[in-house]
């Protein structure tokens, strides 16, 4: 029996539910994407970073805290951090290989509990998504002779586990690349705190700021100002209750609504992009990542100032001026670093800046063709319960078509939403509203899909590779996918859509977990 449906994400057209549908009537019609070419795309995500690697090196100064701290590669990997091993030189590969031979664990390997060979990891540019670029214009690619270390997409969409030689438990791997996977490992807040100057992630903390009544929004009980410590800021993104592992906070909103990382693959069947939808196309998103998340400099830009001031008026004014004062503070000079032009008009840059289309075409490209991982198990049971239980009034079963392109509105997403009104904001903006009983609105508080337009809610995921996830919901609240679908999470909770008979959810579960996209 199912407790409650998901009734008001589509039309299901007057078809009796008992015999079940395919997916919603009206799933929308995708934005047009763009491609370019894939094989340029594999390089952009894999190792462009527009020039960031100034922001990550001369202001956040992440390779000069990992040598200062002694980083050993074992230490790197302990953070969630991924190694691809076809990039080592074939010396070390040998070394390593005979050394985990004695121990898989790597525990007592000279290597990998060496600090001086973190750097000959960055230097053959083996660490995925922390790419080490010819600064210094040498043709050699070296740490100590001042080249850079930036970051890429490929930090929290690839692992390295399958046909790994080591898998670090709950932690990285050093295998072969496998681009598109979500790095539900990845410590992001613990690495960043290892930089030696953490606090040139301002506009990315949980904030309490003066224009709020000094007010804080987000998983920790206080928020961090522009007076805070590097002990301060290395305390919070250290701390997994207030920056979890495996998420990362994609919003310069002053809020601490980290979300778990998302998978990559088949972006092609994807349909608005970020967990609350606030952009219709893939390039779209990828610019505001590498012209805001990559370099958050730039929001102090008179284009950044703009955007931040359309989001939170006063607020986004306050995150501007403070964070000008923590990088003099901090002696940051020459920002902002990223690569990019104006943008032309109709393009949706919302801080008035755009990284190359030819490379963020390529990118949509191959992100496009990246395979989905097969699926473990199935269900001809499950398959059936889906289809008459009210999950296809959202979700396909087919994982093969395009996602439904609506947003599920927050009342029928979370019933039991019921928001204090913090601001008014201009149209089409909604205003500034959050439910203090649950993080789960955090996320959509300030950025949402309003700023185009659209409603307060959340984008359907694709519904691939769920076996190997190991939470649910954007904001990592449900530990397995049973407890999802247990009513013993309340009928106010996120997502209440349950089966209140256990071996029907193990169906559902055995189901939703052998799904890929020959389904």
């Amino acid at each position: 029996m199912c407790v409650a449906l998901a009734v008001g994400c589509g039309d299901d057209g007057g078809t009796d539910p008992s015999e079940g549908t395919d997916g919603p009537a009206n799933p929308g019609v995708p934005v047009p994407r763009q491609d370019g070419d894939p094989g340029l795309g594999r390089e952009v995500f894999r190792f462009e970073t527009f020039n960031n690697e100034r922001f990550f090196t001369d202001a956040l100064r992440l390779g000069a805290g990992l040598t200062a701290a002694g980083v050993t590669p074992l230490q790197l990997l302990a953070l969630g951090v991924n190694v691809d091993v076809d990039a080592l030189p074939a010396d070390l590969r040998q070394t390593l290989t005979t050394e985990l031979q004695a121990d898989p664990s790597g525990g007592t390997s000279a290597l990998l509990n060496d600090p001086g060979m973190t750097a000959a990891f960055f230097n053959a540019n083996a660490v995925i998504g922390l790419p080490i670029k010819d600064s210094n214009g040498d043709g050699v690619l070296d740490m100590a002779a001042g080249d850079k270390v930036g970051t890429s997409c490929a930090l929290c969409h690839t692992r390295a586990d399958d046909g790994a030689m080591l898998n670090v438990p709950n932690a990285g791997s050093i295998g072969p690349r496998g681009d598109g996977l979500a790095t539900h490992n990845l410590n992001f807040g613990r690495l960043m705190a290892s930089a030696a100057n953490s606090r040139a992630l301002y506009p990315l903390l949980q904030l309490s700021l003066s224009a709020n009544g000094g007010s804080t929004l987000g998983l920790a009980p206080t928020g961090l100002t522009e007076s805070s410590s590097e002990a301060e800021v290395d305390a919070y993104l250290s701390n997994p209750q207030f920056y979890p592992v495996g998420m990362f906070d994609d919003t310069f909103d002053g809020n601490g609504d980290p979300m778990h990382n998302a998978p990559l693959f088949r972006q092609d069947l994807a349909a608005t992009f970020g967990s609350e939808g606030t952009f219709e196309k893939l390039d779209q998103f990828s610019n505001l990542v590498y012209t805001g998340l990559f370099d958050p400099t730039t929001l102090t830009t008179p284009g950044g100032r703009a955007f931040l001031n359309l989001l939170g008026g006063a607020a986004g004014t306050e995150i501007a001026d403070d964070y000008v004062q923590v990088l003099a503070e901090t002696g940051v000079t020459g920002y902002p670093f990223v690569t990019a032009a104006p943008a032309a008009p109709g393009q949706d840059a919302p801080l008035g800046i755009r990284v190359d289309d030819t490379k963020l075409f390529a990118m949509n490209a191959y992100l496009a063709g990246l395979p989905a991982p097969s699926g473990m198990g199935g269900s001809d049971e499950g398959r059936q319960l889906f289809r008459t239980v009210g999950c296809t009034e959202c979700h396909n079963v087919d994982q093969g078509r395009t996602v439904p392109t609506f947003l599920v509105p927050m009342a029928t997403i979370f019933p039991g939403d019921a928001p204090d009104t913090l601001a008014q904001r201009l149209s089409p903006l909604n205003p500034v509203v959050n439910t203090p009983s649950s993080p789960f609105d955090d996320k959509m508080a300030v950025v949402n899909a309003s700023v185009r337009g659209d409603i307060r809610g959340t984008a359907l995921p694709l519904l691939l590779d769920l076996a190997r996830k190991p939470v649910f919901l954007h904001d990592n609240s449900v530990p397995t996918l049973d407890a999802l679908l247990d009513p013993a999470r309340g009928a106010a909770a996120p997502h209440p859509f349950y089966l209140t008979d256990p071996a029907q959810r193990a169906q559902v579960v055995a189901f939703l977990q052998g799904l890929d996209t020959s389904d």
